[in-house]
């Protein structure tokens, strides 16, 4: 689908969320009329604020440092030659002070976008598993996914954030049965959202993966970054952070029970290191 159609339908989903939250609030209180002109408005609002901040708002949250040739060269200039490889302008890079090794992009597009990685990432990964990280998030940019992830990973997360913010009203409100009327709406609210994030993810990261092979030439490179930065996470999964953005990284961070991995954000690692094989094993990228 154009990433255009894409965008105005994730801004749609999420007016006719808010629209339909406001209706049920008003019709438990009373005022539907103004419970649905409100809830437009913030709608509408929301939208506005998303649309050119919501990558800052992810830069700010993980506390990710903007830097310049002089602060990483390894890093710089293996993004500055990914993004020649691509035929993309050279994206800002940023450093988050995070062990766990991973990585992500952002930004509204190609023009603004900003490519992230850990503390941990560099540490652990050779210059070519760089190069394999880095085609993968180039590859987000390329195919214009960012914008998209980036909004619904805030839309996901403010809706939680709506829901845990009513649960606690409800603790101590005094009209107990409305409040739990409400907070199981939210929820509802907030579970929709993460579906309508879940329906955009999946399978982009297995055409940013064959992105990463194209551009780079080192399939089997990325295979083996993907191998060493899911045992990390396996290991050490991230407890800080929001897991609502959790789709704009390379690997979930964030790890839960079974049910919760039933609507992972990505695709099995095993099955992106198993395409990636096939690949170097049946094409030429040289």
């Amino acid at each position: 689908m154009n990433p255009t159609l894409r965008t105005f339908g994730l801004f749609l989903a999420l007016m006719l969320l808010f629209i339909a939250v406001g209706y049920v609030l008003g019709a438990v209180y009373g005022y539907t009329l103004y419970s649905l002109s409100f809830f437009l408005i913030l709608a509408l609002i929301i939208n506005l604020f998303t649309y050119f901040y919501s990558a800052n708002i992810v830069l700010w949250s993980y506390r990710a440092k903007i830097i310049d040739e002089s602060e990483n060269p390894r890093l710089y200039n293996v993004v500055n030659k990914v993004a020649f490889n691509a035929g993309l302008p050279m994206p800002r890079v940023a450093i988050v002070p995070l062990e766990v090794p991973n990585a992500f992009a952002t930004g509204r597009n190609e023009k603004n976008a900003v490519i992230c990685v850990t503390e941990g990432l560099l540490r652990s990964l050779n210059d070519d598993e760089l190069e394999g990280v880095i085609g993968h998030e180039m590859g987000h940019i390329k195919d214009r996914d960012i914008l998209v992830m980036t909004v619904a990973s805030t839309i996901a997360g403010a809706f939680s954030f709506m829901a845990r913010a009513y649960f606690w009203r409800s603790v101590f409100s005094r009209d107990r049965e409305n409040s739990w009327i409400i907070y199981i709406i939210l929820a509802f609210a907030a579970f929709a959202a993460v579906l309508i994030q879940l329906a955009i993810s999946r399978q982009r990261e297995f055409k940013a993966d064959e992105q990463s092979a194209k551009i780079t030439k080192k399939p089997l490179a990325l295979a083996s970054a993907l191998r060493k930065i899911e045992y990390s996470v396996i290991r050490r999964p991230l407890r800080k952070g929001n897991p609502s953005t959790a789709p704009l990284f390379i690997v979930n961070p964030f790890r839960g029970e079974s049910f919760v991995r039933l609507f992972s954000t990505h695709p099995p690692t095993e099955e992106r290191i198993r395409r990636l094989e096939e690949m170097a094993r049946n094409y030429s990228y040289l």
